[in-house]
């Protein structure tokens, strides 16, 4: 994402300019607008003229900019698309204040997010966590972190893992005739087999090129290649044989570098992800990405969680009383809250956790981790109620007021 114009008072109110330059940057888009935001964007409308003459109509298609305030969102990862719906902020001569209309944004065409504050139409402004948030979608050094082929006999899912979320980015299905006993029949297998190879390698390069291009093409994330059986380790054989005879420079270099790496799986489908992602050899190779980090992180949660001594505590009440007690801080403390969290439609629900998350870090001295929902770290947050943390010291117990408040109910009715 490229950053245009900047321009964020004190107060938290104010107006950034920004570009999407590739697919990701949607996701980031997505989660810098909020509901009550005003966004500015270039529009098609259909617009309705008549004549003064003849009373008859005529409509056109025209391209105008147009400002919405936020009123929903609809954001398609697998195909980076987002679509923001809302009523027209600022009027001109092919709309009116009040009317409703969907922006689309799109790739290289610039878009305005203005914030505003409370008290001023009631928005959260540019608090620290979506200043966070904005720096990191501008940050040059972010890119994808490894590429992951899963299939078996005629089918492959390929995707794409970014710092922030797994994307779908082609599925091949072609039909492979199974393997029988017979010489003309066990030609057939292999003949299909070959075929399907082909195609899922033309469709990984082609997908390779658009990843690639403006950076440069020596970009050093690795490919897995997962399947059952010796699917994947055959397809890496049919690589290496390309590489040799068509003399692709690209290919080559992929093969020299040692770039493709096997991993079995339990499945060609894309669930069998997570468990490819899990596998030793595979978080050797990303222990240096963010989604390894995130992973890791989760791991030595559970791990205390297991042990029970106190040290590992989730839920909401849980963790802001943690923090209460100073046991979210300096010398090992780390509070981990998904993202979602911070996409309430409630300022005040927001501005909760965005105080959390400012005491931690620069109050107690503690180490904030906002993971992401589209990674599988940030789904095992989710189930865990969005957020938790890990305790500098023990707690033994904490102070069960809602839990008595129920209780009490109870004994009321």
């Amino acid at each position: 994402m490229r950053l245009v114009k900047r321009n964020i008072n004190s107060d938290g109110s104010g107006a950034v300019t920004l570009c999407p330059e590739e697919p990701e940057d949607m996701w980031h888009a997505y989660n810098l607008v909020l509901i009550g935001d005003f966004l500015t964007a270039s529009a098609v409308r259909r617009v309705t003229n008549e004549s003064s003459t003849t009373g008859s109509t005529s409509s056109q298609r025209v391209h105008t900019n147009l400002s919405i305030k936020v009123k929903s969102l609809d954001f398609d990862p697998q195909a980076g698309q987002l679509h923001v719906s809302g009523q027209i902020a600022r009027e001109n001569k092919y709309a009116k204040i009040g009317q409703h209309h969907t922006l689309d944004l799109e790739l290289n065409r610039n878009f305005t997010i203005d914030k505003v504050v409370e008290g001023k139409d009631g928005g959260a402004g540019w608090d620290s966590v979506a200043q966070a948030q904005l720096m990191e979608a501008v940050d040059p050094n972010k890119s994808t972190e490894a590429v992951a082929v899963v299939m078996q006999e005629g089918l492959g899912n390929i995707c794409f893992l970014t710092s922030h979320q797994t994307i779908l980015r082609q599925r091949v299905e072609a039909s492979v005739p199974r393997k029988r006993t017979g010489a003309g029949r066990s030609a057939d297998h292999d003949k299909g087999l070959q075929k399907f190879y082909s195609t899922v390698l033309d469709t990984l390069l082609r997908q390779l090129e658009v990843l690639l291009e403006n950076k440069d093409s020596s970009a050093s994330f690795p490919i897995l290649l997962a399947s059952p059986g010796f699917v994947a380790q055959g397809f890496l054989k049919y690589i290496n044989e390309i590489a040799a005879n068509r003399g692709e420079k690209f290919l080559q270099d992929l093969v020299k570098r040692k770039a493709f790496i096997v991993v079995h799986s339990s499945s060609g489908h894309l669930h069998s992800l997570n468990e490819v992602l899990n596998s030793p050899e595979v978080r050797a190779r990303l222990q240096n990405t963010q989604y390894a980090r995130e992973t890791a992180v989760m791991d030595d949660f559970f791990a205390l969680l297991r042990k029970d001594d106190g040290r590992a505590w989730y839920g909401p009440r849980e963790v802001e009383q943690a923090v209460d007690k100073g046991a979210v801080g300096r010398g090992g403390g780390v509070l981990l809250v998904n993202n979602d969290l911070f996409r309430s439609q409630d300022v005040v629900t927001r501005r909760r956790w965005v105080t959390l998350v400012d005491r931690v870090r620069d109050v107690e001295g503690g180490e904030v981790r906002i993971l992401s929902s589209d990674h599988e770290s940030g789904k095992r947050l989710e189930g865990l109620g969005g957020i938790a943390a890990i305790l500098t010291f023990p707690i033994e117990e904490m102070d069960d007021v809602e839990g008595s408040e129920d209780e009490q109910a109870k004994d009321d009715t």
